[in-house]
């Protein structure tokens, strides 16, 4: 812990495999450092396949490392389906930040999880908090479907889109819209990059009569470079809206309460289901009713 605490990216990415393989030690490790936690601002990029968040997030990366912040990047990828591993190397779609000992990158597989994170990122950006790491980015899989998972992790959501991403009614069907704390309409050099800006706009107002924070419709193209000072303004203001409104406390409340909810649920689920119960249960699958079954399983001392 020492060495975490003091910079070694030796002990932390150590730590983090314990996290993630989730040893005896990962719980451990995680209450020792609990005290050296919530301090970093917390980003979570999400949207379909294609529309640049990786490029976006090196982007994002350079601007704050040229204010002198550190940078913990965690980026979640499809399984190998031999190895359960990520499937993809970010390190290389990363490559700027490789050697800058200011950035961390850590590639995270979703092993079966479909919410768009992997099932221990929010502990992994934990330790790089503990760590000492200013700003932490979470990059979903982009599976091309809505995923809630970044929005319980992170303080400030960003939905990145393409001009080809859809019409109104398909941005509806998909719930996009209430997830995101800032859109962002990336490769905008495309034709369709107004009209998609308009009709998000158009959605956004609906939403804002519930709402304190008024939604921005980002226009940029990474690759090309432009629109990145705009975003950048944009994160700035809805960090400072978070500090200000009092929802910066209640977002890391609210993780802390799913997370203990989630490994009470998970505790009591593993001590519930012994050799008994599970013996009941086969027994009874082919012949009888399921409300009926259930019940008998419970009433098992």
């Amino acid at each position: 812990m020492e060495e975490l605490l003091g910079g070694s990216l030796r002990s932390l990415a150590q730590t983090i495999s314990h996290v993630e393989n989730e040893t005896l030690q990962a719980p451990l490790l995680l209450d020792s450092l609990f005290p050296h936690m919530g301090h970093a601002y917390r980003v979570g990029v999400t949207g379909p396949p294609g529309a640049g968040k990786s490029t976006l997030v090196d982007k994002i990366t350079q601007v704050y490392r040229d204010s002198g912040k550190r940078v913990g990047i965690i980026v979640v990828d499809p399984s190998s389906p031999f190895t359960g591993g990520a499937l993809l190397g970010d390190r290389l779609r990363m490559s700027d930040h490789y050697l800058d000992e200011g950035v961390f990158i850590r590639s995270m597989a979703t092993r079966g999880e479909t919410g768009g994170l992997a099932a221990r990122s929010q502990e992994v950006g934990d330790l790089l908090d503990a760590a000492g790491y200013d700003i932490i980015i979470f990059e979903t899989v982009g599976v091309g479907q809505v995923e809630l998972d970044v929005v319980e992790t992170v303080d400030t959501t960003l939905v990145v889109l393409v001009p080809e991403s859809g019409d109104d009614i398909q941005l509806m069907k998909a719930g996009i819209i209430e997830i995101g704390d800032i859109f962002i309409i990336n490769k905008s050099d495309r034709e369709g990059a107004r009209q998609l800006g308009h009709i998000l706009e158009q959605l956004l107002a609906l939403k804002e009569e519930q709402v304190e924070w008024k939604t921005p419709v980002c226009q940029t193209s990474a690759t090309l470079g432009t629109g990145i000072e705009e975003l950048m303004q944009c994160l700035e203001r809805h960090h400072s809206h978070l500090k200000d409104t009092g929802l910066h406390t209640s977002k890391r409340r609210d993780r802390a309460r799913q997370r203990v909810h989630r490994l009470v649920a998970d505790q009591v689920m593993s001590d519930f289901w012994n050799t008994t119960r599970l013996d009941i249960m086969e027994r009874g699958l082919d012949t009888v009713p399921p409300y009926q079954l259930s019940r008998s399983i419970l009433e098992e001392s």
